[in-house]
């Protein structure tokens, strides 16, 4: 979001600039230049605005690394020992260096000044660009809500003009400048002068149908030069750049400018085609035009023909001295006009690419940065230790390959995924980097860490992962997979796949039960004709295929599985097997429930169920449902990650609709997660949830 906003700042940086030097130019110049040309002028400056265009060297881009390299070499480098190759190893100053000497020649204290100040930066720019959002949604909403206001009151007012002497006078104007749309005419005795109004049904309005032939002429021809030029389309796109630049004084000086120019240009239009002849005729049609009875007055939603007296003057005054210009002034406007196109292209804007890639943009500054590795690793053991994670991301970013993959694997190994999910966020999409982490964590069985990856990695790269998560039968990073799939299902072709994957293995997980004994009745499970009381059936990391209990049942059954995974039978459980899986749930002061009740959740919503304590071996089970939705969701996160957009969670359970029940139902899972404070959400999915509700109850272990 910084960089966008700075690219937008930029963007309103150099649009005023342009600005400026176009309002001093048309002054100077104003009597040898074309109105015309005043007014289409004006498009190149809404272009800087709107468009983030510019040459790959410009002055902004200039002035950024000016100010860069100031800030990186605010006091010299002094000499430094070679520091360790280790994240775990802070940088050391060379002990020989003079203890009196400023602090400032510290390069881990200008590096950690200069993290600083851009943390600062970072921070206050998020800030300006919810201010900025919050104007720009002011302002759009005001002019849309002012438009449809003059919408409705020229149209309850109009009425369309029936005489047709005057629609056929008007269609032969109109056929004379090549326009073959049908335009309305209509009256409405309260506006203030004639306007044109409606960019696809456009129609001219008039105050009153009792004028004389020579001014209808020179009024529908004025107004259906207007539409001919696409004045009302150019009116608008001048307004959607005031609103995203509502903070620029120079916007609004450019929006009077232009209004102003659009009734010069428009004049001049007319007379080109009329001839300067009739100049008299038509200057006194603006001032029979100024006799009109209405009061209210033109809106940004149409063009008109005259406006206050002072403007009526000065293009009265144009009007009779129109002149065609000479073809030594056309081409001089010419090359004016490509000087104007190359300064806006040489203003440019902020440079990301330059901001991507530091040392090429200044290879000056490749020496001087050689040991930035190591002074930034010092720099980010601080932050790491201080749980600082916005410092500690500005410094990774900095970092070569090797020194970040050094502190990965650092970080996997103390198990901090916070850390590890803003650090994969610096890595480029399917780097080898990502790949050999990938492999780690595969192999590993670290689901969590494998799923802040998946979300970098391409759809090739993760149909390659599912083949072999598929091959090997590891189910939880088949899901992690297909989770991380799901922002490039556009047919639905990996949710179908899924779905029938999880189809086609409870079938077979069924038959295979059946097989050995075990049959099943909606949520009640039978072993040899007796209803079981628990069923357990885990994976070697004590995680649940299958657990279901259910106090009515008689009998406790596990199922037993081979080296391969497969199922070889299944037996009674002995008391201290039960008592192993129980622990302490017996104990009321070991469980915690906690109430679901939620009226409705909207789509991508997550909501907070509070922060709960949670150890390894603790018990988790989830009895939740929905009256209504799509996809019900429900989890933990651990705290201090809820607000990232995308969080890890963690025995996350999710259900989509099946049979009409929305419904999520796990009777008991082992926490097998770092010990530490958790948060439990709630989150709708695919369209809003209604009617959420049950209970999530953690039972904790004995020591």
């Amino acid at each position: 979001m910084n960089t966008v906003m700075k690219l937008f700042l930029s963007m309103s940086f150099s649009g005023a600039l342009l600005i400026l030097a176009l309002l001093i130019g048309t002054r100077l110049l104003k009597d040898k230049l074309s109105r015309q040309w005043q007014y289409y002028i004006w498009l190149i400056v809404i272009l800087r605005l709107l468009l983030p265009f510019g040459a790959e060297i410009n002055l902004l881009g200039k002035t950024y690394q000016t100010i860069d390299q100031t800030i990186t070499q605010a006091a010299p480098l002094s000499p430094q020992q070679d520091a360790s190759d280790s994240p775990k190893e802070a940088y050391k100053p060379d002990a020989n260096s003079n203890n009196n000497n400023n602090k400032t020649d510290d390069p881990a204290n200008i590096t950690a000044a200069k993290l600083t100040f851009e943390y600062t930066i970072s921070l206050l720019v998020n800030h300006i660009c919810l201010i900025w959002l919050a104007g720009v949604s002011g302002m759009l909403i005001r002019k849309i809500t002012i438009y449809q206001s003059f919408t409705r009151y020229i149209k309850a007012g109009s009425s369309p003009v029936s005489d047709i002497a005057l629609l056929n006078k008007m269609s032969i104007i109109a056929e004379q400048i090549n326009i073959h749309k049908p335009i309305e005419l209509s009256v409405n005795p309260l506006i203030s002068s004639p306007l044109l109004t409606g960019l696809l049904r456009p129609c001219i309005v008039l105050p009153s149908a009792d004028i004389s032939e020579k001014d209808f002429r020179y009024i529908v021809l004025h107004e259906l030069m207007h539409y001919k030029r696409r004045d009302i389309l150019y009116k608008w796109l001048v307004q959607a750049a005031v609103c995203l630049h509502w903070f620029n004084p120079f916007v609004y000086l450019m929006s009077r400018k232009i209004t102003k120019a659009c009734e010069f240009s428009c004049d001049e239009a007319v007379l080109a085609k009329t001839g300067s002849s009739s100049a008299q005729d038509y200057g006194e049609t603006l001032l029979d035009a100024m006799a009109a009875v209405g009061k209210y007055k033109e809106t940004l939603g149409a063009v008109t023909l005259s406006e206050n007296k002072q403007l009526l003057k000065e293009r009265l005054g144009a009007i009779m001295n129109y002149r065609k210009k000479s073809k030594t002034i056309r081409f001089l406007t010419g090359v004016l006009t490509m000087c104007i196109i190359i300064t806006a292209f040489c203003i440019g804007v902020y440079p990301i690419v330059s901001i991507a890639a530091p040392n090429a943009a200044n290879p000056s500054r490749v020496p001087a940065e050689s040991n930035a590795n190591d002074t930034l690793s010092g720099q980010a053991e601080r932050f790491y230790k201080a749980g600082s994670l916005q410092l500690f991301e500005i410094a990774f970013s900095g970092m070569d390959e090797n020194t970040q993959n050094a502190w990965l694997e650092r970080i996997y190994k103390d198990e901090e995924t916070a850390f590890f999910s803003v650090c994969v966020d610096q890595l480029d999409a399917d780097s080898p980097l990502i790949g050999r982490l990938a492999e780690t964590f595969y192999q590993d069985g670290a689901t969590a860490f494998f799923s802040i990856l998946a979300d970098c990695m391409s759809e090739e790269t993760l149909e390659l992962w599912l083949d072999r998560a598929l091959e090997d039968r590891k189910h939880s990073f088949q899901s992690v997979i297909f989770d991380a799939l799901r922002i490039y299902d556009k047919t639905g072709k990996w949710e179908k796949m899924e779905n029938d994957l999880e189809q086609e293995l409870e079938k077979q997980q069924l038959e295979q039960y059946q097989a050995v004994g075990v049959t099943i009745n909606g949520k009640k499970y039978y072993y040899q004709g007796q209803l079981v009381n628990i069923f357990l059936d885990s994976r070697p990391d004590s995680s649940f295929y299958t657990l279901n209990m259910n106090p009515a049942g008689t009998a406790n059954i596990r199922i037993l599985r081979g080296e391969d995974g497969q199922i070889t039978g299944a037996a009674y459980m002995t008391e201290e097997e039960v008592t192993e899986l129980l622990g302490g749930m017996e104990d009321p002061d070991n469980e915690i429930t906690i109430p679901v009740e939620i009226d409705s959740i909207k789509s991508g919503e997550s909501i907070w169920l509070g922060t709960y304590s949670l150890a390894e071996d603790d018990r988790v089970s989830y009895h939740v449902s929905a009256e209504s939705g799509q996809t019900l969701v429900v989890g933990f996160v651990k705290a201090g990650q809820e607000q990232k957009q995308s969080f890890t969670h963690y025995n996350a359970y999710v259900n989509t609709v099946q049979d009409g029940i929305l419904e999520i139902h796990s009777d008991d899972f082992v926490w097998s997660v770092k010990s530490g404070e958790y948060r439990l959400f709630v989150r709708a999915e695919g369209g809003a949830l209604t009617g959420v509700g049950g209970e999530v109850t953690i039972i904790k272990s004995v020591p």
